[in-house]
Protein backbone atom coordinates (compact mmCIF):
# COMPACT_ATOMS: atom_id res chain seq x y z
CA UNK A 1 0.00 0.00 0.00
CA UNK A 2 2.91 2.06 1.01
CA UNK A 3 4.97 1.82 -2.07
CA UNK A 4 1.15 2.03 -4.14
CA UNK A 5 0.81 5.42 -2.79
CA UNK A 6 4.48 6.63 -3.26
CA UNK A 7 3.49 5.89 -7.04
CA UNK A 8 0.70 7.67 -7.14
CA UNK A 9 2.33 10.71 -6.01
CA UNK A 10 5.38 10.48 -7.78
CA UNK A 11 2.86 10.16 -11.28
CA UNK A 12 1.71 13.62 -9.81
CA UNK A 13 5.02 15.14 -9.33
CA UNK A 14 5.88 13.81 -12.67
CA UNK A 15 2.85 15.51 -14.90
CA UNK A 16 2.77 18.27 -13.28
CA UNK A 17 6.86 19.31 -12.89
CA UNK A 18 6.74 21.35 -9.98
CA UNK A 19 6.22 19.78 -6.42
CA UNK A 20 3.80 23.22 -5.52
CA UNK A 21 1.05 22.33 -8.12
CA UNK A 22 1.21 18.49 -7.58
CA UNK A 23 0.90 19.25 -3.64
CA UNK A 24 -1.93 21.02 -4.54
CA UNK A 25 -3.64 18.71 -6.67
CA UNK A 26 -3.04 16.32 -4.24
CA UNK A 27 -4.53 17.88 -0.90
CA UNK A 28 -1.51 17.00 0.94
CA UNK A 29 1.87 19.70 1.93
CA UNK A 30 4.69 20.13 -0.56
CA UNK A 31 6.69 19.05 2.74
CA UNK A 32 4.84 16.38 3.50
CA UNK A 33 5.04 15.22 -0.80
CA UNK A 34 8.80 16.03 -1.27
CA UNK A 35 9.85 13.88 1.62
CA UNK A 36 7.53 10.68 0.37
CA UNK A 37 8.87 11.38 -2.95
CA UNK A 38 12.19 11.11 -1.58
CA UNK A 39 11.81 7.76 0.14
CA UNK A 40 10.50 6.27 -2.51
CA UNK A 41 13.79 7.11 -4.61
CA UNK A 42 15.78 5.77 -1.21
CA UNK A 43 13.84 2.47 -1.33
CA UNK A 44 14.37 1.87 -5.37
CA UNK A 45 18.07 3.11 -4.95
CA UNK A 46 17.31 5.26 -7.86
CA UNK A 47 17.10 9.52 -8.59
CA UNK A 48 14.13 9.62 -10.57
CA UNK A 49 13.39 13.90 -10.49
CA UNK A 50 16.20 16.11 -11.14
CA UNK A 51 15.58 18.71 -8.69
CA UNK A 52 16.60 22.45 -8.75
CA UNK A 53 15.46 25.67 -7.06
CA UNK A 54 13.78 26.78 -10.70
CA UNK A 55 12.52 23.17 -12.05
CA UNK A 56 12.05 20.01 -11.65
CA UNK A 57 12.94 17.45 -14.52
CA UNK A 58 12.49 13.43 -14.75
CA UNK A 59 15.86 11.49 -15.17
CA UNK A 60 16.08 8.62 -16.99
CA UNK A 61 15.37 6.24 -14.53
CA UNK A 62 12.42 8.89 -14.11
CA UNK A 63 10.74 8.84 -17.41
CA UNK A 64 10.94 4.77 -17.64
CA UNK A 65 9.76 4.43 -13.92
CA UNK A 66 7.01 7.13 -14.78
CA UNK A 67 5.51 5.35 -18.49
CA UNK A 68 5.24 2.00 -15.87
CA UNK A 69 3.55 3.40 -13.05
CA UNK A 70 1.29 5.95 -14.69
CA UNK A 71 0.33 2.63 -15.59
CA UNK A 72 -0.08 0.87 -12.74
CA UNK A 73 -1.90 3.90 -10.83
CA UNK A 74 -4.39 4.13 -13.54
CA UNK A 75 -5.58 0.78 -12.89
CA UNK A 76 -5.41 0.71 -9.40
CA UNK A 77 -7.78 3.88 -9.77
CA UNK A 78 -10.64 2.08 -11.84
CA UNK A 79 -10.32 -1.21 -9.43
CA UNK A 80 -11.17 0.80 -6.52
CA UNK A 81 -13.98 2.81 -8.56
CA UNK A 82 -15.38 -0.74 -10.07
CA UNK A 83 -15.48 -1.71 -6.27
CA UNK A 84 -16.90 1.09 -4.84
CA UNK A 85 -20.01 0.66 -7.62
CA UNK A 86 -19.93 -2.81 -6.72
CA UNK A 87 -20.40 -1.08 -2.84
CA UNK A 88 -23.43 1.33 -4.13
CA UNK A 89 -24.98 -0.45 -7.00
CA UNK A 90 -26.23 -4.08 -6.85
CA UNK A 91 -25.01 -6.37 -9.30
CA UNK A 92 -23.54 -9.33 -10.10
CA UNK A 93 -24.65 -13.23 -8.40
CA UNK A 94 -26.28 -12.95 -5.30
CA UNK A 95 -25.71 -16.56 -3.20
CA UNK A 96 -28.24 -17.27 -0.91
CA UNK A 97 -28.86 -20.39 1.07
CA UNK A 98 -31.85 -21.12 3.00
CA UNK A 99 -34.58 -23.87 4.36
CA UNK A 100 -36.07 -25.79 1.39
CA UNK A 101 -39.99 -25.26 2.42
CA UNK A 102 -39.07 -21.83 4.45
CA UNK A 103 -37.59 -20.43 0.91
CA UNK A 104 -40.37 -22.03 -1.28
CA UNK A 105 -43.37 -20.85 1.03
CA UNK A 106 -42.46 -16.95 2.33
CA UNK A 107 -39.58 -16.25 -0.06
CA UNK A 108 -40.15 -16.52 -3.87
CA UNK A 109 -42.15 -13.45 -4.47
CA UNK A 110 -39.22 -11.56 -2.62
CA UNK A 111 -36.84 -12.66 -4.97
CA UNK A 112 -38.54 -12.07 -8.26
CA UNK A 113 -39.58 -8.12 -6.94
CA UNK A 114 -36.25 -7.81 -6.14
CA UNK A 115 -34.84 -8.96 -9.42
CA UNK A 116 -37.65 -6.58 -10.80
CA UNK A 117 -35.94 -3.45 -8.87
CA UNK A 118 -32.00 -4.62 -9.60
CA UNK A 119 -31.73 -6.27 -13.14
CA UNK A 120 -28.07 -6.66 -13.03
CA UNK A 121 -28.43 -9.22 -9.82
CA UNK A 122 -28.12 -12.59 -11.06
CA UNK A 123 -29.78 -15.48 -8.11
CA UNK A 124 -28.22 -18.57 -7.26
CA UNK A 125 -30.41 -20.29 -4.52
CA UNK A 126 -29.50 -23.70 -2.31
CA UNK A 127 -32.35 -25.06 -1.25
CA UNK A 128 -32.12 -28.14 0.93
CA UNK A 129 -33.57 -29.80 4.55
CA UNK A 130 -32.10 -28.81 7.73
CA UNK A 131 -30.48 -32.58 7.62
CA UNK A 132 -29.21 -32.28 4.36
CA UNK A 133 -27.87 -28.44 4.67
CA UNK A 134 -24.10 -29.23 5.77
CA UNK A 135 -23.83 -31.58 2.26
CA UNK A 136 -25.71 -29.22 0.09
CA UNK A 137 -25.04 -25.93 0.54
CA UNK A 138 -22.15 -24.38 -1.38
CA UNK A 139 -20.20 -21.09 -0.45
CA UNK A 140 -22.57 -18.15 0.08
CA UNK A 141 -23.17 -14.16 0.15
CA UNK A 142 -26.19 -15.03 2.49
CA UNK A 143 -27.86 -17.81 4.16
CA UNK A 144 -31.39 -17.45 6.07
CA UNK A 145 -31.69 -19.80 9.13
CA UNK A 146 -34.47 -20.33 11.86
CA UNK A 147 -34.07 -20.97 15.24
CA UNK A 148 -31.06 -20.57 17.84
CA UNK A 149 -27.63 -19.91 15.72
CA UNK A 150 -24.87 -22.23 16.88
CA UNK A 151 -22.13 -20.44 15.12
CA UNK A 152 -21.45 -17.07 17.18
CA UNK A 153 -18.53 -16.43 14.67
CA UNK A 154 -20.81 -15.23 12.16
CA UNK A 155 -23.06 -12.05 11.71
CA UNK A 156 -26.48 -12.94 12.38
CA UNK A 157 -29.20 -10.37 11.22
CA UNK A 158 -32.59 -10.72 12.87
CA UNK A 159 -35.32 -10.48 9.99
CA UNK A 160 -38.44 -11.05 11.44
CA UNK A 161 -40.06 -14.11 13.92
CA UNK A 162 -42.16 -16.72 12.47
CA UNK A 163 -45.33 -17.99 14.00
CA UNK A 164 -46.92 -20.91 13.82
CA UNK A 165 -50.30 -22.60 14.93
CA UNK A 166 -51.54 -26.05 15.26
CA UNK A 167 -53.69 -28.13 12.77
CA UNK A 168 -54.92 -31.18 12.31
CA UNK A 169 -57.40 -32.81 9.66
CA UNK A 170 -61.19 -32.63 10.90
CA UNK A 171 -60.68 -36.87 10.00
CA UNK A 172 -58.55 -36.98 13.15
CA UNK A 173 -60.11 -34.44 15.38
CA UNK A 174 -63.50 -36.95 14.90
CA UNK A 175 -61.48 -40.03 15.61
CA UNK A 176 -59.40 -39.09 18.91
CA UNK A 177 -61.36 -36.00 19.61
CA UNK A 178 -60.08 -32.04 19.98
CA UNK A 179 -57.66 -31.25 22.43
CA UNK A 180 -58.87 -28.28 24.90
CA UNK A 181 -55.38 -27.61 26.41
CA UNK A 182 -52.07 -27.98 25.29
CA UNK A 183 -50.67 -30.53 28.20
CA UNK A 184 -54.06 -32.83 26.08
CA UNK A 185 -51.24 -32.97 23.11
CA UNK A 186 -49.26 -35.76 25.16
CA UNK A 187 -52.24 -37.93 24.41
CA UNK A 188 -52.24 -37.26 20.59
CA UNK A 189 -50.40 -38.24 17.73
CA UNK A 190 -48.08 -35.42 17.04
CA UNK A 191 -46.29 -34.91 13.81
CA UNK A 192 -42.59 -33.57 14.47
CA UNK A 193 -41.04 -31.78 12.09
CA UNK A 194 -36.77 -32.93 12.55
CA UNK A 195 -35.04 -29.33 12.48
CA UNK A 196 -31.96 -30.96 14.19
CA UNK A 197 -30.96 -34.80 14.76
CA UNK A 198 -29.10 -34.04 18.04
CA UNK A 199 -31.86 -32.06 19.48
CA UNK A 200 -35.21 -33.65 21.59
CA UNK A 201 -37.88 -31.85 19.73
CA UNK A 202 -40.22 -29.40 21.68
CA UNK A 203 -43.15 -27.20 21.40
CA UNK A 204 -43.18 -23.52 22.36
CA UNK A 205 -46.72 -22.63 23.01
CA UNK A 206 -48.00 -19.72 24.21
CA UNK A 207 -51.26 -17.31 24.58
CA UNK A 208 -51.33 -14.12 25.67
CA UNK A 209 -48.84 -13.79 28.88
CA UNK A 210 -48.79 -17.60 29.25
CA UNK A 211 -46.22 -19.82 28.21
CA UNK A 212 -45.98 -23.64 27.98
CA UNK A 213 -43.00 -25.98 26.74
CA UNK A 214 -44.22 -29.97 25.51
CA UNK A 215 -42.28 -32.80 24.39
CA UNK A 216 -45.40 -34.46 21.59
CA UNK A 217 -45.20 -38.02 21.24
CA UNK A 218 -45.01 -38.59 17.79
CA UNK A 219 -44.62 -41.90 14.98
CA UNK A 220 -43.76 -39.59 12.34
CA UNK A 221 -40.36 -37.61 12.51
CA UNK A 222 -39.71 -35.60 9.08
CA UNK A 223 -37.67 -33.19 7.86
CA UNK A 224 -39.80 -31.47 5.56
CA UNK A 225 -42.77 -28.92 6.57
CA UNK A 226 -43.85 -30.06 3.32
CA UNK A 227 -44.47 -33.73 4.49
CA UNK A 228 -45.34 -32.46 7.71
CA UNK A 229 -48.84 -30.53 6.08
CA UNK A 230 -49.45 -33.22 3.41
CA UNK A 231 -49.15 -36.27 6.62
CA UNK A 232 -51.63 -33.76 8.96
CA UNK A 233 -53.98 -33.49 5.50
CA UNK A 234 -54.34 -36.75 6.01
CA UNK A 235 -55.18 -37.60 9.56
CA UNK A 236 -52.08 -38.50 10.85
CA UNK A 237 -51.55 -36.47 13.55
CA UNK A 238 -51.39 -32.25 14.68
CA UNK A 239 -48.91 -30.52 13.57
CA UNK A 240 -47.49 -27.40 13.64
CA UNK A 241 -47.63 -25.14 10.67
CA UNK A 242 -46.24 -21.58 9.77
CA UNK A 243 -49.71 -19.96 7.61
CA UNK A 244 -47.97 -20.58 4.35
CA UNK A 245 -50.71 -20.09 1.01
CA UNK A 246 -51.15 -23.62 0.67
CA UNK A 247 -51.86 -24.14 4.53
CA UNK A 248 -54.19 -21.80 4.17
CA UNK A 249 -55.28 -23.72 1.11
CA UNK A 250 -55.60 -26.83 2.86
CA UNK A 251 -58.09 -24.57 5.70
CA UNK A 252 -60.05 -22.83 3.20
CA UNK A 253 -60.74 -26.73 1.28
CA UNK A 254 -61.43 -28.23 5.23
CA UNK A 255 -58.12 -30.62 4.44
CA UNK A 256 -56.77 -28.84 7.68
CA UNK A 257 -58.31 -27.01 10.70
CA UNK A 258 -56.61 -24.88 13.45
CA UNK A 259 -56.43 -27.23 16.95
CA UNK A 260 -56.50 -24.95 19.88
CA UNK A 261 -56.68 -21.52 17.73
CA UNK A 262 -55.97 -19.35 20.99
CA UNK A 263 -52.76 -20.64 21.19
CA UNK A 264 -49.62 -20.19 19.23
CA UNK A 265 -46.29 -21.55 18.64
CA UNK A 266 -43.17 -20.24 18.31
CA UNK A 267 -42.40 -17.34 17.53
CA UNK A 268 -39.11 -18.57 15.78
CA UNK A 269 -36.06 -15.68 14.70
CA UNK A 270 -35.59 -15.51 11.37
CA UNK A 271 -31.97 -14.99 10.84
CA UNK A 272 -29.85 -13.63 7.80
CA UNK A 273 -25.99 -14.91 8.45
CA UNK A 274 -23.09 -13.51 6.65
CA UNK A 275 -19.24 -14.17 7.22
CA UNK A 276 -18.20 -10.12 7.36
CA UNK A 277 -20.27 -6.97 8.35
CA UNK A 278 -18.11 -5.69 4.97
CA UNK A 279 -20.92 -6.38 2.18
CA UNK A 280 -21.63 -5.57 -1.15
CA UNK A 281 -24.21 -3.55 -2.49
CA UNK A 282 -26.27 -6.69 -3.77
CA UNK A 283 -25.76 -8.71 -0.34
CA UNK A 284 -26.22 -5.43 1.88
CA UNK A 285 -28.90 -4.22 0.09
CA UNK A 286 -30.97 -7.73 -0.27
CA UNK A 287 -30.74 -7.98 3.74
CA UNK A 288 -32.60 -4.73 4.40
CA UNK A 289 -35.38 -5.48 1.48
CA UNK A 290 -36.14 -8.31 3.37
CA UNK A 291 -35.70 -6.44 6.50
CA UNK A 292 -38.45 -4.04 4.77
CA UNK A 293 -41.10 -6.86 3.56
CA UNK A 294 -40.74 -8.22 6.75
CA UNK A 295 -41.79 -4.87 8.69
CA UNK A 296 -44.81 -4.47 6.18
CA UNK A 297 -46.03 -8.25 6.49
CA UNK A 298 -45.86 -9.08 2.80
CA UNK A 299 -43.80 -12.47 3.64
CA UNK A 300 -46.79 -14.22 4.82
CA UNK A 301 -49.28 -15.53 2.90
CA UNK A 302 -52.87 -13.42 1.69
CA UNK A 303 -54.74 -12.56 4.42
CA UNK A 304 -52.21 -13.97 6.94
CA UNK A 305 -50.60 -11.74 9.38
CA UNK A 306 -48.60 -14.08 11.55
CA UNK A 307 -44.97 -13.03 10.68
CA UNK A 308 -44.07 -10.40 12.83
CA UNK A 309 -41.11 -8.06 13.88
Amino acid sequence: MKRLQGMELFVEVAKTCNFGRAANNLGIPKSTLSRQVAELERSLGLQLLSRTTRKVELTEAGKLYFVRCQRIVAEAQVAHEELQKLVETPSGPLRVNMPADFGTDFLAEAFLEFSRHYPEVTFYLDLANPDHAGLVFQTCDISIEIGALPDSTQIARLLGRLTAYLYASPEYLQRHGTPQHPSDLTRHECIEFRADNSRVTRWPLSRGDEHIEITPSNRFSVNSMAMVRSLASLGSGIAILSPAQSVLQDVAEQRLQRVLPDWQAGPFPVYAVTDTRLLPAKTRIFIEFLMERLRDGKFVAKNSADLLI
